[in-house]
């Protein structure tokens, strides 16, 4: 993917070199904010103006859209006439988070793949990468301090989930399934993100989806052990002991060392779907909850997000978590990722929030209602209409309250998503309908004229070497639906 100054002089020597200027606006001379800009093409002269880098690398993004598609070819192409129309465009995004989140637990990929997914994120002028590095099944990210997090936690004994072994290459010599990013690759990945004004979001789950971390050191665990990377989810049902101050010294260590390596303002802790009855059946969490006063679980779990809030905060950072932080009680300086509903109230308690309802961004759910002509995948039905008719905004939500709606990300969950073109052809072209739904007013989106400009788009994605689902196949919601098999009796707890 070109980066500002990657095709500047080849594009002028194709284009019988006219001028390409890139100018740092004064701030007090328009109001394009920290991403906007304003590109000028004339007949001798193309002129990218903006106040900030971002807004100047976002501009040349439109610019390289406004070329015929082979300017993304990573061959050297011939027979092409390469004009730009002339066009005056003044641009700035909707939202500050457009985001798309990619879970590596379930299944492994590689550092070169994830900067392959963050080059097509930069095309669509996405700013947000969610990286999901801890699960059940899987721990991704090297920890000094606590080394069997990856030389047990990051490795199983299959590919699971029903997948055929040949679906991925991620297997060590010896066999076992898995892998993990060392802190270098980790900075790595931060830096090649930044040079595409990408800030890395990472996830460390917490309290529960903990069962990776609890195989390499079960003494932090609460429930039946022994804990075991699993092939699927909910086996054990171990979760971190809130009861044990340990626990709270071991995660401390681990999230200090993950804030020295990712510089964005944010830490997401999971926080969802964490199972009580272990809490509810060992007596050191009951003795905590009667000292405590706790009524229930719940309130054991907001008690656990609180102090794990205190943690982050005293590192600079603040907590986001999935809906199920509001629990018992939302900490004081949490953000919330909204998936099953709580976005509103968050934001009219006055807290940030990030809109990634399964409704409309989850997109490892089918494509069409036929699921026999798509890949398999965890279930649902998520048409590309659905996707742009999208809404940001909760309804009902008052106007004073709208600046703590942040935007909006796309998650790939990867139960049944094991390779890099099967997230891209989950991803696109839905990811490009998310972009327009967090970039563009809400006013000026068309469904019809997007597709008609997806055609084009779609050559754009051929010339990167991007596996997407054709618009020719439809949307799918009139496909007849197919019942799906019947599902084994032991299952994931959820689709997180």
């Amino acid at each position: 993917m070109p980066l500002v100054g990657g095709l500047i002089d080849w594009v002028a020597e194709q284009m019988a070199r006219p001028s390409l200027d890139f100018l740092l606006a004064n701030k007090s001379e328009n109001n394009l904010g920290q991403e906007g800009y304003v590109l000028s093409v004339r007949t001798n002269r193309i002129v990218i103006a903006a106040q900030t880098t971002t807004g100047l690398f976002y501009g040349y993004q439109t610019l390289l859209q406004l070329l015929p598609p082979e300017i993304f070819s990573t061959n050297k192409v011939s027979g092409v006439k390469w004009e730009i129309p002339c066009v005056e465009i003044t641009d700035s995004p909707r939202f500050p988070w457009r985001g798309l989140m990619l879970d590596v637990s379930r299944h492994f990929f590689t550092k070169s793949e994830v900067e392959k997914l963050l080059d097509v994120m930069a095309l669509h002028k996405l700013n947000t990468f969610h990286w999901h590095l801890t699960d059940d099944h899987g721990w991704r990210i090297e920890i000094k301090k606590y080394p069997k997090l990856t030389s047990v936690g990051a490795w199983r004994d299959g590919v699971g989930f029903g997948l055929a072994t040949n679906s991925t290459t991620a297997y060590d010599p010896d066999g076992r399934y898995g892998g993990f990013y060392t802190q270098d690759d980790i900075r790595e990945v931060v830096a090649y993100a930044a040079a595409r004004h990408i800030t890395i979001v990472p996830e460390i789950e917490m309290p529960g989806h903990a069962l990776a971390a609890l195989a390499a050191y079960p003494e932090f665990g609460t429930g039946s052990g022994p804990f075991t990377v699993p092939l699927k989810g909910g086996v054990n049902r171990g979760i971190y002991s809130p009861a044990n101050e340990q626990t709270f010294q071991f995660l401390d260590d681990v999230l200090t060392e993950v804030a020295q390596l990712f510089p964005g303002k944010y830490i997401h802790i999971g926080g969802d779907e964490v199972p009580k009855e272990p809490w509810k059946n060992d007596a050191t969490c009951q003795a905590l909850m009667k000292r405590e006063g706790f009524k229930n679980e719940e309130e054991l779990q907001s008690w656990f997000i609180r102090r794990i809030e205190k943690i982050v905060s005293a590192k600079g950072k603040t907590i986001l978590g999935w809906s199920e932080i509001l629990q018992g009680g939302l900490a004081q300086n949490a953000t919330v990722m909204d998936w099953i509903g709580g976005g509103r109230e968050a934001a009219s308690q006055g807290h940030d929030v990030v809109m990634s309802p399964k409704t409309h961004c989850y997109l490892d759910f089918y494509q069409s209602r036929n699921r026999t002509a798509e890949p398999r995948a965890i279930g649902g039905f998520l048409p590309l209409q659905t996707v742009y008719a999208f809404e940001p905004i909760p309804a009902k939500l008052a106007p004073e309250f709208h600046q703590h709606i942040l935007g909006a990300q796309g998650n790939i969950w990867t139960e049944y998503i094991s390779n890099l073109k099967q997230v891209e052809y989950m991803a696109f072209p839905r990811l490009a309908a998310l972009a327009e739904v967090t970039w563009s007013p809400k006013e000026v989106r068309q469904y019809d004229d997007f597709l008609r400009r997806l055609k084009l788009h779609e050559q754009r994605l051929e010339q990167l070497g991007v596996s997407y689902r054709k618009s020719t196949l439809g949307d799918g919601a009139d496909a007849t639906p197919v019942k799906p098999k019947a599902k084994p009796k032991t299952k994931s707890i959820s689709s997180q």
